[in-house]
C-alpha cells in the first residue's frame, strides 16, 4: 500500500477541507440567524396585531427566501459554479409571478390594507362602487355588507389602488336632504319647523351642530339643504326620521310643500 505523501494530504486539506468547513461554518450560523430574524419580524407583527394568517405567510415567506439564499451562498462556497442555478430559480420564480399575477396583486393589496388599515371591520365604507359596512378582511379580498344586506366581495388589489370613502373613521357623519316649501310660505317660520325636527331627534349629534338653510329658489319651491349629523350606524335611520319628520311638521304647521297639480280645462259645449 503506498504512502500518501504529506503535501498531498495539505493540497487535499486545503483544496476540499477548508471550503467544507466554511461551508459548514455559514450554513450553521446562517440557520441561526434566520430563525433570529423570522422571531424578531413574528414579535414585531405580534405587537402591531397583524392579521395571524398574514404573520405566518410572512413569516414563512421570509424564511424561505432567506433559506434559498443561505443554500446558494453555501453552494458557492464549495467551488460550485451558481450562475446556472441563479437562473432556473430566478426563471422558475418569474414562471410562477406571472401565473397568479392576479392573485399576488390582490394578496399584495391585502397586506397594504392590512398594515396601513384605510378601513377596518366595522367601517362603513365607499368603494368600488359599492357601499356596506366591512364584514371580513382576507387576504385577497374585502367583504362588505349592503344596505340592502347583500354580501360584496372587493379584491383587495382593487382597493388598494382604488379610491376609499371611509365614514367611520371621524365618528360622524352628514345626513344630506333637500325640503322644499310654496314661495308664498313664510321661510323663517318654515326653517323653524324643520330645524325643531332635527334637534328633537335623539339619534342626531348636538356636535357638529344640524343645519337648514336656503339652497336653492326652484322653479316651483324653496328648497331648503337639511343637514344633519348622525353616528354612522345611524345614517340610514336619520335619514328616513329626517324626511318623514319634516312632512308631519311642515303638514301640522300649515305649511305646504309644493306638488304637481293637475288643472282640467272644459270647453264651453256650444
Amino acid at each position: 500500500m503506498e504512502n500518501i505523501e504529506p503535501e498531498k494530504i495539505i493540497s487535499y486539506v486545503t483544496t476540499y477541507g477548508i471550503p467544507i468547513l466554511k461551508a459548514i461554518l455559514i450554513f450553521v450560523i446562517g440557520s441561526w440567524v434566520i430563525k433570529k430574524i423570522t422571531k424578531t419580524l413574528k414579535n414585531l407583527m405580534s405587537k402591531k396585531k397583524y392579521d395571524e394568517s398574514l404573520q405566518k405567510f410572512l413569516v414563512r415567506l421570509v424564511s424561505m427566501l432567506l433559506q434559498v439564499f443561505l443554500i446558494v451562498t453555501v453552494i458557492s462556497t464549495l467551488g460550485v459554479e451558481t450562475t446556472s442555478f441563479a437562473a432556473i430559480i430566478a426563471a422558475a420564480g418569474l414562471a410562477v409571478g406571472m401565473a397568479l399575477q392576479g392573485s399576488l396583486g390582490n394578496f399584495a393589496g391585502g397586506v397594504l390594507i392590512i398594515i396601513f388599515k384605510p378601513y377596518e371591520i366595522g367601517h362603513l365604507v365607499e368603494a368600488q362602487g359599492e357601499l356596506g359596512v366591512v364584514k371580513e378582511i382576507d387576504i385577497f379580498n374585502t367583504k362588505l355588507i349592503t344596505p340592502q344586506n347583500k354580501l360584496a366581495i372587493i379584491p383587495n388589489g382593487s382597493m388598494a389602488n382604488g379610491n376609499i370613502v371611509n365614514y367611520t373613521v371621524e365618528g360622524k357623519i352628514r345626513v344630506d336632504t333637500t325640503i322644499g316649501v310654496g314661495y308664498g310660505e313664510d321661510i323663517k317660520t318654515a326653517k323653524e319647523v324643520l330645524l325643531e325636527v332635527l334637534t328633537s331627534n335623539p339619534k342626531v349629534l348636538k356636535a357638529p351642530a344640524p343645519s337648514v338653510n336656503v339652497s336653492e329658489l326652484a322653479d316651483s319651491s324653496v328648497n331648503f339643504a337639511v343637514r344633519p349629523y348622525s353616528k354612522p350606524e345611524d345614517y340610514w335611520d336619520v335619514y328616513f326620521e329626517t324626511i318623514e319628520g319634516c312632512k308631519l311638521a311642515l303638514d301640522k304647521a300649515g305649511i305646504e310643500i309644493p306638488y304637481p297639480h293637475q288643472v282640467e280645462i272644459r270647453r264651453n259645449e256650444a
